[in-house]
């Protein structure tokens, strides 16, 4: 005999199905235990996550706290159904602001928010976060998934991450030794990461009426592809960079690209020339400048225009960075009021 479908809950007629949530959450244990370090002392599930402070190896720990969202990038994922990459976005942009300061990532939080649940949607949204975790050596330690309907209309959600990291008080990354005549070092990005795409999209669905199936001009990626490119995780990068030389700053090259960012890492007196056309670029880029008819100082202060993350050391460690990372001299500190000067 046939089982009869469950009947709906009043509230699961107004828009939140508890038990589809329940349904959907079932099978998380075994994803986020890939994800776990041994300082973790609490299950999923619980009302909150616990995490054992005793912190090995460091002299004088420090916690160091983020929290970040993907942005209208969101609205790239949806339009081509794939939101794996997103999770990834969201892990990687949190350990990236953190390792600027030296931070290595302990544990992790998500918050979903949407007006109703897909289950196929969470779970690449949760495979991506899991994979960007595991890798970043940190644990995926609790999260939220908010049922809203009338706040989110339609298919749109929300992703944001919270992130936890420590890094001893002798080795915190502040910046203050910066001086005239050190040199910029970039680091390539590999395409918009999470910042810039409600211009992006105007510029590229609106003004020039793309599509996410058309081929990127200079790739053989689809514009879409070149889109969802995942934000990368430097951070294991710069932990083995610093063990070689001093590196006196590092900015994460974020929402207010290089105008805003670089100068929040610079001390008084100082301000940076980046030198452009230093560094190869996406093609991305050259397709947003050369159609948007945006200016150049907007273009930077918008989009990491190629650079993801930025360092600042001695000039005479520079060839040690290039040898050691890929990478470009991009500009170099003078004397200034924590500003950004663009040199053609």
């Amino acid at each position: 005999m046939k089982k009869a479908p469950a009947k709906k809950t009043a509230y699961a007629k107004s828009g939140v199905d508890i038990d589809l949530s329940n349904s959907i959450k079932s099978g998380l244990g075994a994803r986020l235990k890939s994800t776990r370090r041994p300082e973790v002392l609490s299950s999923i599930g619980g009302f909150g996550g616990l995490f054992d402070a005793k912190f090995s190896g460091y002299k004088h720990p420090v916690l160091v706290t983020s929290i970040d969202g993907v942005g209208t990038k969101l609205k790239v994922a949806s339009m081509m159904n794939q939101h794996e990459s997103i999770g990834e976005d969201l892990v990687n942009h949190c350990v990236d602001d953190i390792a600027v300061l030296g931070a290595e990532p302990l544990f992790f939080l998500d918050y979903v928010g949407t007006s109703k649940l897909d289950t196929s949607r969470f779970h690449q949204i949760l495979k991506g976060l899991t994979r960007a975790c595991k890798q970043a050596n940190c644990a995926l330690i609790g999260g939220e998934t908010a049922q809203m309907p009338g706040i989110y209309h339609g298919d749109d959600y929300d992703l944001v991450g919270t992130i936890v990291g420590v890094v001893d008080k002798t080795k915190i990354i502040d910046g203050k030794t910066i001086k005239p005549g050190d040199v910029v070092v970039g680091f390539p990005s590999s395409g918009l990461h999470t910042n810039g795409f409600s211009l992006a999209r105007e510029i590229l669905f609106k003004k020039l009426r793309m599509r996410i199936q058309d081929a990127m001009p200079g790739t053989k990626k689809t514009l879409g592809d070149a889109l969802l490119a995942p934000h990368i995780n430097y951070q294991l990068m710069l932990k083995e960079l610093a063990a070689k030389v001093k590196i006196k700053g590092l900015a994460h090259i974020t929402g207010g690209g290089f105008i805003d960012n670089i100068p929040r890492v610079l001390p008084k007196g100082v301000g940076v020339e980046i030198q452009l056309g230093a560094w190869k670029r996406p093609p991305i880029f050259d397709l947003l400048e050369s159609k948007g008819k945006v200016s150049t100082n907007e273009l930077y202060q918008v989009f990491n225009m190629g650079i993801g993350m930025v360092a600042i050391v001695a000039a005479k460690d520079a060839p040690k960075v290039l040898d050691h990372t890929k990478a470009w001299v991009i500009g170099s500190v003078t004397k200034g009021s924590q500003k950004v000067k663009l040199v053609s």
